[in-house]
Parts: C-alpha cells; sequence; structure tokens
C-alpha cells in the first residue's frame, strides 16, 4: 500500500492553497479601502497564474518529467511575479524627487493602447505604485508579496524532489513492514 504523505498532489494542494490565502488577503485589503496599484493587479495575475498550476497539477497528478513540467511552470509564475514585486519594491525605495509621476488607470490605459505597451508603461511604475499604503513589521506589502513569491518559486522547485523522496520512503517502510526487504 503506497500512502505517501507528501505526495506530489497534496504539495500541489499546498501551493494552490497558499495562493488562495494571498488572493482572499489582497480582496480582504482591497475591500478595507486599499486600492491596488497597477503594478499590484499585476502581481495579482503572477499568483493567479501560479495557483492555477499548483490546482492543474494536483488534479492531474503526474509522474516523472510531468512533475517537473508543473513544478517549472509554477516556479515560472512565482518567478514573474517576485520580479514584478521587487520593481515594485525599488519604486517605493527611491527618492521622493525620483519617483515617476502619477499616470492615468489601468482600466484607461487598456482602453486606448495595445496590451504589450500597457505591459510596459506599467512595469516601468508610477507615483501611485511608490506610495506605501500599508505595511506589516515595518515591511511594506508589495515586499511581503516579493517574499512570498520567492518562497513559492523555492516551494515549486523542490516540489518533484520532495514527492520522489516521500515516495521512496513510503515504499521503503512499506516493504519493511510486510517482512520483505526494501527495494
Amino acid at each position: 500500500m503506497n500512502k505517501t504523505l507528501f505526495g506530489f498532489r497534496i504539495l500541489c494542494l499546498g501551493g494552490f492553497a497558499v495562493c488562495g490565502f494571498a488572493m482572499a488577503f489582497a480582496l480582504y485589503m482591497q475591500h478595507k479601502g486599499y486600492e491596488p496599484c497597477p503594478m499590484c493587479i499585476f502581481q495579482r495575475v503572477a499568483m493567479i497564474a501560479a495557483g492555477v498550476v499548483f490546482l492543474i497539477g494536483a488534479i492531474h497528478n503526474p509522474k516523472t518529467t510531468g512533475r517537473w513540467v508543473y513544478a517549472a511552470l509554477a516556479d515560472l509564475a512565482a518567478i514573474a511575479g517576485a520580479l514584478i514585486a521587487a520593481r515594485h519594491v525599488w519604486l517605493q525605495n527611491l527618492p521622493p524627487d525620483q519617483v515617476p509621476a502619477c499616470g492615468p488607470t489601468l482600466d484607461y490605459l487598456m482602453g486606448v493602447f495595445p496590451l504589450s505597451d500597457v505591459v510596459v508603461m506599467i512595469l516601468k511604475g508610477d507615483g501611485n505604485c511608490a506610495k506605501i499604503d500599508a505595511a506589516w513589521m515595518g515591511i511594506s506589502l508589495p515586499a511581503w508579496t516579493m517574499i512570498s513569491f520567492i518562497a513559492l518559486s523555492i516551494y515549486a522547485s523542490l516540489m518533484p524532489v520532495i514527492a520522489k523522496f516521500s515516495s521512496r520512503h513510503s515504499r521503503a517502510s512499506d516493504h519493511a513492514s510486510d517482512g520483505n526487504p526494501a527495494v
């Protein structure tokens, strides 16, 4: 009987749960009056992308190579989110005289410019993104988001290894409990 505590499906569900919690927290903060800037919205998109990959990985529950594919896709989404969050943190730490001027809303940009231009403009940032609205333990929310993305990236990279080790450990203990030598 193959009972794995840390099988790939469980690990993917854990990643999905973290992404779901992050999105629930973001929506809670928005409900409390903290309107997301355009970079915050892009970070949400990256978090949702990572969550979707984790969820599909859990549903599919692939073996061997497929695990690495899902891990790489989740890792790419997390790295993209970390890079966007890093840019956001950088903007927040600019001296006041170097902060870019505030720009139009994301809705306006999407209605006027092609998507590729909007992405470039948003990643350049503006004064809306440089303002620190909330912090916890002296660390801004975009910095916490960056930390979360880095942790998700490491987690995604380690999932196939943990699942493989857990599976081997489980098979060895099953053989030992049957009285058969471990394979």
